[in-house]
């Protein structure tokens, strides 16, 4: 099935310089694709089945069989899966692939893949009138919150964030928070679920499934017959045959949204409206402008002025996905969001390059991720050329060397793990606190190593490899990475010693001289303690290293500051992430150590120790 979405005021627009953008909008059952020729220009919309494909690679070259002729630098799929690192698992469909695989087979200097609902939280602030129907009053207010709703197979929940460059979607699982019923009859509704589920989710009624379930339930309850019924067939049930049931079904259907809606638009201050995707809604059309939608929208007690205020609309146009993973793209390929342009430079620049070199970018182009991994020793042998020969192929780049490249070219990658943090609850069980503490200690860590800064790195490993003496500083929580600290440096036969006394290290500071140096480790950085014995310390000519907050107090008297600025609540819990990344910085001072101080303008030892531990 084919469509094509032009039009002649949409040719006006200027065309991409590089040619065409793939996107796709990739399900369980269909896959619609697209090619973007100009800023929301669509060409070429096909619809395939998933199932007459073994794979998302013969998919793919199925549809661009029709275009054998085109060259097609980047692409951007929407995808109904949960995507969390290069090698993706479908939930609904027995295919994997990795990311990366996907881009060269297809031969593509970028490729993103999103889950299909942040792609239709970013279609939101480029829909106009036509492509909407609003349902009750209401206008929205100027640069203000979005919500965002989609039942379909699931509930899909988000929220659209403007911020003074754009808009930032969250990342949203809010279709699993508890169903609430809002009178006698969807508690009965509830007590059927129950039979199958201990947990009811919005999810279990608010969906495809859901609708299925409400019509046996309200079944039961009314004591009749219904046969057996999707939830296709039940909105043609209602809207075509007026079957009471089916119609009862819908009336009671579109009263949960309502609530669902009602719930986003309190929890996030969603004034610039909430917006209700996915397929079901939609078949509904004028009929759903009459349900019992918005009635139960504004039904909030204390809070129906609040919520009236709030303009709610139901996505009309089709494939708004597109738009979305069309918006994401740009935003990519500006820079924006970790722009993958790095791959671009290097095949722009390759002709420029010497035939060593050319070598060297061939390999970056085909195996990114060898490259991102291997020490220079591999890398070098891999490209068949000389370790100095890696290293000018980095600063023919603007690059200061391989680290400083390897640091960039590190966050353009497509695929990577998403930096996100999820709290640890009390009720949780143990296998759900495990997985949320090494969670956010892996991306806390792939963090802090997008955001190391390398100078400041070397300029510490040059220090302690001269120092006369070293001394760690350090109270609480931070003792255990001195002492660590202290371990590791005295293995070097630098004299060295920690302190973890405030009156102790007061007095030492107050007998150095130059040519030592301290390093202060603090997870505030405003100790008066510490503050006041670093003070001694610089007055004593010593040199202080500080492992804080870059903001901190003791940011600000030290000599150099190694940043730490993940924050945790540590009223509550201990700072376990601050002291890992405290303890890696010290690993790579350590590692940068033994392996001697870095030659001008190159920053060897970082890089080496970024590939040994920080590269997950």
């Amino acid at each position: 099935m084919t469509k094509d979405l032009d039009s002649e005021q949409k040719y006006s627009r200027t065309a991409y310089a590089d040619g065409p953008r793939l996107l796709a909008d990739i399900g369980a059952t269909h896959a619609r694709f697209a090619l973007e020729t100009a800023p929301g220009v669509l060409r070429a919309v096909r619809v395939l089945k998933c199932d007459d494909y073994p794979g998302i690679v013969p998919l793919l070259h199925s549809y661009l069989a029709d275009h054998a002729g085109t060259r097609i630098h980047h692409g951007a799929f929407a995808l109904a899966n949960p995507i969390s690192g290069d090698m993706i698992r479908m939930t609904n469909r027995d295919w994997q692939f990795s990311t990366d695989e996907v881009r060269r087979e297809l031969g593509l200097s970028t490729l993103l893949i999103v889950n299909d609902f942040t792609a239709l939280a970013m279609s939101l602030p480029g829909l106009s009138g036509h492509d909407l129907m609003q349902v009750g009053g209401g206008a929205p207010a100027t640069n203000a919150v979005i919500g965002v709703l989609g039942p379909g197979t699931g509930l899909g929940v988000s929220g659209v964030i403007p911020t003074i460059d754009g808009f930032v979607t969250l990342g949203s699982e809010g279709g699993h928070v508890n169903f609430a019923p809002a009178d006698e009859r969807e508690f009965a509704i509830l007590q059927f679920a129950w039979k199958e589920w201990r947990h009811v989710s919005n999810e279990r009624l608010i969906s495809g499934p859901g609708m299925e379930i409400i019509y046996r339930a309200l079944a039961q309850r009314n004591g009749v017959h219904g046969a057996a019924r999707s939830s296709p067939d039940i909105i043609t049930g209602a809207l075509e045959e007026r079957d009471p049931l089916c119609l009862e079904v819908l009336e009671c259907f579109c009263g949960m949204l309502g609530g669902a809606a009602a719930n986003l638009a309190v929890t996030l201050g969603a004034f610039g409206g909430v917006f209700i995707g996915g397929g079901i809604v939609p078949r509904m059309a004028e009929w759903f402008a009459t349900s019992p939608f918005r009635a139960r929208f504004e039904a909030k007690g204390r809070f129906t002025d609040y919520l009236a205020q709030i303009p709610t609309y139901v996505i009309m146009t089709p494939n708004p996905a597109f738009f979305g993973v069309a918006t994401i793209l740009s935003e990519h390929l500006r820079g924006r969001s970790g722009a993958n342009t790095l791959m671009e430079r290097v095949q722009h620049l390759q002709h420029e390059l010497s035939p060593a070199e050319q070598r060297v970018a061939t390999l970056v182009l085909e195996h990114p991720r060898k490259v991102l991994g291997e020490p220079i020793a591999e890398i070098a042998r891999l490209a068949e050329v000389s370790q100095p020969t890696v290293i000018r192929f980095c600063r023919s780049l603007g690059f200061l060397g391989l680290a400083d490249f390897k640091l960039k070219f590190a966050s353009s990658l497509t695929g990577a793990i998403p930096v996100r943090h999820s709290q640890v609850r009390t009720s949780d069980s143990t296998h759900d606190l495990s997985a949320k503490v090494i969670d956010n200690t892996v991306s806390a860590i792939l963090k802090f190593r997008d955001q190391l800064d390398v100078r400041s790195l070397d300029r510490a490993i040059e220090l302690v490899s001269r120092a006369k003496r070293v001394e760690f500083y350090a109270m609480g929580n931070s003792r255990v990475v001195a002492l660590d600290g202290q371990h590791k440096f005295f293995r070097f036969r630098i004299p060295t010693s920690s302190y973890g006394d405030s009156h102790l290290f007061t007095l030492a500071a107050g007998l150095l001289q130059p040519g030592d140096v301290v390093i202060a480790i603090s997870t505030s950085g405003e100790l008066p303690e510490l503050l006041a014995a670093v003070d001694t310390a610089r007055a004593a000519g010593a040199d202080v290293i500080a492992i804080t907050g870059s903001k901190s107090a003791l940011a600000k008297k030290a000599s150099i500051c190694l940043a730490v600025d993940h924050s945790e609540d540590s009223t509550t819990f201990l700072s376990m992430i601050s002291r890992i990344l405290q303890l890696l910085l010290i690993d790579i001072m350590s590692v940068g150590i033994s392996l001697g101080a870095p030659e001008e303008g190159e920053t060897s030892a970082k890089g080496r120790l970024l590939i040994s531990h920080l590269d997950i």
